[in-house]
C-alpha cells in the first residue's frame, strides 16, 4: 500500500516522492474541483454538509464550506498525508490517492464562504 494514505484512525506512509501544493495553491481547473467534491462526496457527506448550500446531516459536524472559519485550509495537508486522527469513533477510515489530496483541498477552498 505505499503511496496511499488513510485517514481516520490509521494512518500509512506515503512515498517521499509525492508532492502536494505546499504553497496552498489548488487546482481550479473543472476536472480537479469534480473530483474533490466526488470525493468529499463518497467519503463525507454521511456527516457533513460537502456542497456550498446544503446541511450537515450529523449536528456538530462542520459544513466544508465554513472550514476555513476554522482553521487554513492548508493546514489540512499533512493530515490529509498522514491520516486524520479524530476525537469521535465516527470519523471513517478511507484512503485517498495522493494526487486526490490537492483535488479534495482545490474543490475545499473553492466552495469557502466570503
Amino acid at each position: 500500500m505505499s503511496g496511499r494514505l488513510i485517514l481516520g484512525l490509521t494512518a500509512i506512509s506515503l512515498n517521499a516522492s509525492v508532492a502536494l501544493a505546499s504553497d496552498g495553491v489548488y487546482p481550479t481547473d473543472p476536472v480537479s474541483l469534480a473530483t474533490g467534491l466526488e470525493l468529499a462526496e463518497i467519503h463525507c457527506a454521511t456527516c457533513h454538509a460537502v456542497a456550498a448550500d446544503d446541511i450537515s446531516a450529523v449536528a456538530g459536524a462542520p459544513a466544508f464550506r465554513d472550514l476555513s472559519q476554522l482553521y487554513p485550509l492548508e493546514s489540512l495537508e499533512e493530515p490529509l498525508a498522514e491520516g486524520i486522527v479524530t476525537a469521535h469513533e465516527n470519523m471513517p477510515e478511507f484512503a485517498l490517492e495522493p494526487q486526490d489530496i490537492d483535488a479534495f483541498l482545490g474543490y475545499l477552498t473553492s466552495i469557502q464562504e466570503k
